[in-house]
């Protein structure tokens, strides 16, 4: 137990189930697999093609209810949802489809899960937000929104789990899980198409306006599930202009990344916070201080983004993956891909890319050093180049990885990598 509490902080949020597997079966089950991940050698894992929609996938979310168990009743479970207006279930393992909604009335655009629930949240181009039961595609809440949605993220939160979504005339809803009820709404940016990305602690919302001269603000959410006449919603205005993309730093819940452009509007920085709630008798306020800051180089278009520990920023730009420390230092570029990334899946043990080349690209963090190192290990290919275009999303979890295949067809296919674990 020790070992394993030493080696995966995970551990700690997801305990080995009880009457399931020992410590010791667990230790030698998660290192062999951790082995076969980074190695894969063909003889470590099982691809497969799945089909079954008939339109081009939007997104993908696991909703694999143990992450980490290693018995025979482990399953990597991913929901689909398609431009051919149903939202599916399918077993990565088996390469089988579990469950198939019925037609829906627009087509589906964005799926969010709540694993330990076992429910999934989808939306459609209309703005329908629907709520389905994940052992069984049966439907259990809904409610519309006044416009089409342009941002959705599951949260889980110590007083519950909730729902934040974002629509095109610039409000944000707050919404209970699983009864889909709004507790509050707010107009954050009215009129303008909003995105938002929620902090790893679920305590602080990152909400910008696309396309606008307007600052981008953050929210502290302990007043969004609470929202009253004498309690109104606490936020703050980041001193930037033309905010773009964002994301959190997951060892550090309160610390946030932002590309924005400069005060002369020409070139890219990245300027990162650290966020700070006040209370002053019945006021709370927010400080957001500035940690660093720095103008990314001229030759860089970074279109995706993510965070790593506490001082690690991961970009895309093109086909070119480049990791920087808050400050600026240039630490790993890779150009593993021979066209653009389209996706990228980002956990403390590996991170993954997806080209429209039709591969995958396998990275694992190195945590033998102080300081972040990321190795490249080797692709996972795709279908024929005649029928295929590339993929457009991946996500993984613990033993599997899913990448969404396009076809010159216009519709998509699931392709699972599920890597082999000798159980005992």
């Amino acid at each position: 137990m020790q070992l394993c509490l030493r080696r995966w902080a995970s551990c700690k949020a997801f305990p080995v189930v009880v009457g399931t597997q020992t410590w010791e079966q667990y230790y030698f089950c998660r290192s062999e697999l951790e082995f076969r991940m980074e190695s894969g050698r063909p003889q470590d894992f099982i691809c497969k093609a799945i089909s079954g929609h008939t339109g081009m996938i939007e997104q993908l979310a696991y909703v694999s209810p143990h992450e980490y168990r290693f018995d025979e009743g482990a399953r990597s479970v991913v929901c689909t949802v398609s431009s051919d207006c149903t939202v599916r279930a399918w077993d990565l393992q088996e390469g089988s489809e579990i469950w198939s909604s019925a037609v829906q009335p627009a087509p589906l655009v964005n799926v969010v899960a709540y694993p330990q629930l076992q429910l999934v949240v989808t939306v459609d181009t209309q703005g329908l937000i629907m709520g389905w039961k994940a052992e069984t595609g049966s439907q259990w809440a809904s409610f519309s929104l006044p416009a089409s949605c342009s941002s959705m993220e599951a949260c889980d939160h110590p007083e519950g789990p909730f729902l934040l979504v974002a629509c095109d005339e610039g409000t944000l809803y707050t919404m209970t899980v699983p009864q889909l009820q709004v507790v509050s709404r707010i107009a954050a940016f009215p009129h303008s198409s909003v995105s938002l990305t929620c902090s790893p602690d679920t305590q602080w919302v990152f909400v910008s306006a696309q396309g606008s001269d307007l600052g981008p603000k953050v929210f502290y959410t302990q007043p969004l599930l609470h929202l009253s006449e004498d309690r109104l919603p606490v936020s703050t205005t980041l001193p930037i202009r033309r905010g773009s993309r964002a994301c959190w730093a997951p060892d550090e819940a309160a610390r946030l990344m932002v590309i924005h452009r400069d005060d002369g509007g020409v070139r890219l920085v990245i300027t990162t916070f650290e966020l700070k709630a006040t209370k002053s008798r019945d006021r709370v306020s927010i400080l957001a201080q500035q940690l660093a800051s720095f103008h990314l180089p001229d030759t860089m278009t970074p279109h995706l983004m993510q965070g790593h520990g506490s001082q690690t920023i991961l970009l895309t730009s093109r086909s070119e993956l480049v990791l920087f420390t808050i400050h600026g230092l240039q630490l790993m570029a890779f150009q593993d891909h021979q066209r653009p990334i389209t996706s990228m899946w980002v956990d403390p043990d590996r991170v993954i890319t997806a080209a429209l080349d039709l591969s995958l690209r396998v990275y694992v963090w190195n945590k033998k050093n102080t300081s972040p190192v990321l190795k490249s290990c080797y692709h996972l290919l795709g279908g024929s180049h005649r029928w295929a275009s590339g993929f457009t999303h991946v996500k993984s979890d613990s033993r599997s990885i899913a990448g969404v295949e396009a076809r010159s067809t216009g519709t998509s296919i699931l392709r699972s990598y599920c890597f082999k674990v000798k159980l005992g």
